[in-house]
């Protein structure tokens, strides 16, 4: 299986792994863990369009993300 190229840098998001306590963080769990935090952003940002949207706005409100982070 073709793992697939990832946007956010993973570095970042290890960091926030250590926050929450992660001693060691193995490849595998990085690369998992920036996925998942991805798919979970791209759920955001298409919810915060769609609102957008709904009001007859082309720009997205800090309202909008809000909105779409309680929806989801």
């Amino acid at each position: 299986m073709a793992k697939k190229k990832t946007i956010i840098p993973i570095t970042p998001l290890c960091t926030i792994l250590r926050k929450a306590g992660a001693e060691r963080i193995s490849k595998e769990a990085r690369e998992y863990f920036t996925r998942v935090v991805e798919e979970y952003a791209e759920k955001v940002a298409r919810r915060s369009v769609e609102i957008a949207r709904h009001v007859k706005r082309k720009t997205i409100f800090v309202e909008d993300i809000k909105l779409a982070k309680q929806s989801l």
